[in-house]
């Protein structure tokens, strides 16, 4: 059941959860289970996006491999007592596990597993459950703005010495996000700062926008000679968007307006480094020199790149899409092949290869109708 695949996904990389633990956000998780997003966050909501407690088997309890060897004893015809003597547990164990699922001739050890699991569930009441003034404290203090880590804080230092007022801030965040505890009512949530109705980890809501690349080589100090379009080599680069998380690569060269075109699966920094490296491999050095992006956090590892190719990126000013003025306009070009709104995952890298080698083969007015395909051919005989 996917239910049960999701389970165990967000057990693993968490969406939301514990005070922002490091996870992956809900397309994320939706496109590895093959499901669309609402139908993750239906499953998130009923947790309040908090990671689920991590369930345990005691030492103590038949495990499966020993009831699997019951269950093997049984239908080889063994006594109980010698089943018990094989798994080295007491004869009464076996006895009472065998009869309180279905005796001898129906016990099944997957199913008498799965039902000792769920048998073994005890609800554990919420600590403010137990604490109505101490509920009343916390909802007045979130009605006057205060975070919950304002209020534990404060509880602390106000009652030092009575830990029925002792409450963590995380106790107070799964209070209110998961409903079903029925303590703090859900209209507190608009009190938060972010006025979410579901938890977010920090790493999937991490902002990542103009600026916050590190160590970014702002496009100031791209030599000037790259302005002018005189020297072949010096390329521009973005991404296309399609529905579904699906993207393109685009690559533009400044000199003769040659196109590449690279499949990328996801916007994740790892995958389209990977895809520009690749790319950059069809190319010989004297023809790829640079690359001018904007400040997408799909370069975020950006130096990996120049280790790999020793090509110097520059990154465009925040909302500067004029300074990839080439890129830009064959992005609009290549909607002619890819319109807005479709899925960019369904074309392949041939069919890509072949969006490019049209778009460089039809005549271009500014290169007084010379297609890109002829100007970049002239450069690569040039350094043959």
């Amino acid at each position: 059941m996917w239910f049960d695949l999701f389970d165990s996904q967000i057990k693993k990389s968490p969406c939301c959860g514990n005070g922002g633990a490091k996870g992956d956000g809900l397309r994320e998780i939706a496109r590895l289970l093959e499901r669309g997003p609402s139908s993750v966050s239906k499953v998130l909501h009923r947790t309040g996006g908090m990671q689920p407690a991590t369930r345990t088997r005691s030492s103590r309890v038949l495990s499966l491999e020993e009831r699997e060897a019951i269950s093997r004893g049984l239908a080889s015809g063994k006594s109980l007592r010698a089943i018990a003597q094989e798994i080295s547990r007491a004869p009464s164990t076996v006895s009472r596990e065998v009869e309180r699922n279905g005796g001898i001739v129906r016990y099944r050890a997957a199913a008498a597993d799965q039902t000792a699991w769920n048998r073994a569930m005890r609800p554990k009441v919420c600590k403010l459950a137990q604490r109505a003034k101490l509920v009343k404290t916390i909802a007045k203090k979130l009605q006057g703005q205060w975070s919950p880590q304002q209020i534990a804080g404060w509880l602390k230092r106000r009652y030092p010495d009575d830990e029925r007022y002792h409450v963590s801030h995380e106790t107070i965040y799964k209070t209110l996000y998961i409903q079903t505890r029925g303590v703090l009512k859900q209209e507190l949530l608009s009190c938060l700062r972010t006025q979410r109705a579901i938890r977010h980890s920090r790493q999937s809501s991490k902002k990542t926008g103009p600026g916050k690349i590190v160590d970014a080589v702002p496009i100031s100090e791209r030599p000037s000679s790259v302005e002018e379009r005189a020297i072949p080599g010096h390329w521009e680069g973005d991404l296309i968007v399609g529905t579904n998380n699906s993207y393109i690569a685009t690559l533009v060269e400044r000199h003769s307006r040659f196109v590449m075109l690279a499949k990328v699966t996801e916007k994740k920094t790892q995958v389209v480094i990977d895809a520009l490296i690749k790319q950059s491999k069809k190319l010989p050095p004297e023809l790829y020199k640079s690359l001018t992006w904007d400040r997408g956090s799909e370069l975020a590892d950006h130096k990996r790149f120049t280790v790999a190719t020793d090509i110097q990126i520059f990154f465009c000013d925040p909302r500067s899409p004029w300074q990839r003025g080439s890129n830009e306009n064959t992005n609009r070009l290549l909607r002619q092949y890819f319109p807005k709104s479709t899925d960019l995952s369904e074309h392949s890298q041939a069919d890509l290869n072949r969006v490019a080698r049209q778009l460089n083969e039809r005549p271009r007015k500014t290169l007084d109708y010379e297609t890109p395909a002829e100007r970049f051919e002239a450069c690569r005989a040039a350094i043959a």
